[in-house]
């Protein structure tokens, strides 16, 4: 007899016209001891099956058993870990685990009581903070305190919805590392539901794909037949590891793309340009460094010129130099992805460049002219696409739109509007209203708007960061599949080592912050168009992968590493290509 067994089981919200069926004939059984995860895109049901396994509610036909009996309600022996942390504000971190612990464990002395709350703080690694509150924690310490509380109550079943997905990919990864850890010292059974393919192989015994649909179910299962303890590095070099990565990957967006996509209309953009092209530059005084050095260089090799850029902000404390000495020279064209761990100044350097942040020292030169603030010429896409949620998706583009073409007839600017909004996947939606949207189609708005502007320069900062990793896949792809087209020049913020590879011709990396600076400059030497199926199957795509996990592993924990270390790291890359090339060449 399976420890967890869950048979045909259905489960549907609403009643007759406004019922919507969310999970449809679920089977599944989990051995004692097995970590399960169910991978699925965000609306498929994942949270409905964790509340179903957690007893919060009942399915409408099957039945779960958890070790020989039926769930018929929630239990301590089954703990649940949420994507929001619930945790009582006013308590401690301490305060937080220990009302867990004295409702499980009533007839226990305090002193006991006490010495499980502070085992679990302490694994988790929340020892030196547990005085604390949580409005004076990290997201990543707040789900600490989560899985912590969990723990604590002992639970024979570990129940997971996302634990993880709130936070940035760095800190996530982290995080996932620490659990792997944990989970090998408590030996639980667990059931994790995540949207990250990553976190599935380094933590799972099984992986099962939920398979979108109204309703969904559950797709074919893949082993995870790796030895613990799983070295995220080490997998990275693992024949095996690509392999299952790959397959898992191209089947959910197989089953991604069965979701349908949008008609596109069939519309030639009109010969209209933007105002910020049209009118005559501003002769603004260039530093007198940037013009001896334009001297020697043609000007499209510096399209984008950032010229020893600094940006000091004042504290209490005095003078914080965030950014000091960022230089660097970009062609016409060309898409650059900067990374680097939290408080590196990646949005900074952003910022700057839009003209939203001033700049303390040095000079940032677009297309001859110094930037000195805001403008059209500049379309920026955020980590929250700023939408006006009381218009339509067509008249938050149409904003920006009226602005940059003031000449353009109605039907001109009506073109450009749907042309866009037609690529990124809203044809179909683009007159219905940005607070009926999700956060995915929110974003596919913004990243229409940006272009339709046809700006000189692109800036993202964090435009998928949001976003479930399935559905980021989806936007990248959108993203990659628009910037082919107009081939704008674009700076790119992000935390995603695979997006960072994937969107750029060259992958900044920046230091440690304060101070920060360039630490390394990878060219991506893979051919365009790119999408992430052809990348994954690119075998050069993991030689680029390992540099940038092994540049973020040297400036782990606010280390600085040597500059031969830095070399080193380099070296290696361009070592495992050249082997990867002689072994293509010998096999032809």
């Amino acid at each position: 007899m399976a420890f967890l067994e869950i048979s045909n089981v259905s489960k549907s919200y609403g009643e007759g016209a406004n019922r919507s069926d969310v999970l449809d004939d679920i089977n599944l059984k989990v051995d004692e001891g097995e970590f399960i995860a169910i991978v699925g895109f965000s609306g498929t049901g994942k949270t409905t099956l964790i509340s179903l396994l957690a007893g919060l509610i009942e399915p409408d036909s099957g039945g779960i058993i958890f070790k020989d009996k039926e769930i018929s309600g929630p239990s301590p022996e089954r703990g649940v870990v949420f994507q929001s942390y619930s945790l009582m504000p006013w308590l401690t971190v301490a305060g937080n685990v220990s009302l867990a612990v004295d409702s499980v464990f009533k007839k226990k002395p305090s002193s006991e009581r006490k010495a499980i709350a502070d085992k679990y703080i302490q694994m988790v690694g929340l020892g030196h903070a547990k005085d604390r509150k949580p409005t004076e924690l990290s997201g990543g310490m707040r789900q600490r305190v989560a899985v912590a509380r969990a723990l604590a109550m002992q639970p024979e079943l570990l129940l997971m919805d996302e634990p993880l997905s709130a936070l940035d990919a760095l800190t996530r990864a982290k995080l996932q590392d620490e659990f792997a850890a944990i989970c090998e010292q408590e030996k639980k059974t667990i059931v994790l539901i995540t949207n990250d393919v990553d976190e599935a192989i380094l933590l799972a015994d099984r992986i099962i794909p939920l398979k979108p649909g109204t309703p969904a179910t559950l797709g074919p299962e893949f082993k995870v037949a790796f030895n613990r303890p799983r070295n995220r590095s080490e997998m990275n070099s693992d024949d095996d590891f690509i392999k299952l990565r790959a397959e898992i990957t191209e089947y959910l967006m197989s089953v991604g793309a069965e979701r349908g996509a949008d008609a596109e209309r069939d519309i030639v953009l009109p010969n209209i340009v933007p105002i910020t092209q049209r009118l005559p530059k501003k002769q603004d005084k260039l530093p007198a460094a940037y013009e001896r050095a334009a001297q020697a260089t043609l000007k499209q090799d510096r399209f984008l010129d950032f010229s020893q850029l600094k940006k000091v902000y004042p504290t209490p404390k005095g003078p914080l130099t965030v950014v000091d000495g960022f230089d660097l020279k970009m062609k016409k064209g060309e898409f650059i992805t900067l990374i680097g761990h939290s408080g590196c100044g990646k949005s900074t350097v952003l910022s700057m460049v839009a003209g939203l942040n001033p700049i303390t020292e040095g000079a940032i030169v677009l297309d001859g002219t110094h930037v000195t603030q805001a403008g059209p010429d500049r379309a920026v896409v955020f980590q929250a696409p700023s939408l006006m949620p009381w218009l339509t998706a067509y008249d938050n583009v149409a904003l920006g739109v009226d602005k940059v073409y003031p000449d353009a007839s109605r039907a001109e600017k009506t073109d450009v509007i749907e042309y866009y909004l037609s690529k990124v996947g809203l044809g179909d939606a683009m007159h219905k209203a940005a607070s009926d949207m999700s956060n995915g189609m929110k974003q596919r708005v913004g990243i229409a708007r940006a272009f339709a502007l046809s700006p000189k320069l692109l800036l993202l900062d964090e435009p998928f960061g949001m976003l479930d990793s399935l559905t980021r896949w989806e936007l990248q792809d959108v993203l990659m599949d628009v910037w082919k087209r107009t081939q704008v020049t674009a700076v790119c913020v992000t935390h995603d080592v695979d997006e960072a590879i994937l969107l750029a011709d060259r992958v900044v990396m920046m230091s440690n912050g304060p101070n920060a600076r360039i630490g390394n400059i990878m060219k991506v030497d893979l051919p365009r168009p790119r999408s992430r199926k052809e990348l994954l199957a690119h075998p050069d795509y993991y030689a680029y992968r390992e540099e940038l996990l092994d540049f973020l592993e040297a400036y782990e924990g606010g280390a600085d590493p040597s500059e031969e270390q830095l070399q080193s790291i380099q070296q290696k890359r361009a070592t495992r290509l050249a082997r990867q090339k002689a072994a293509a060449q010998a096999a032809e």
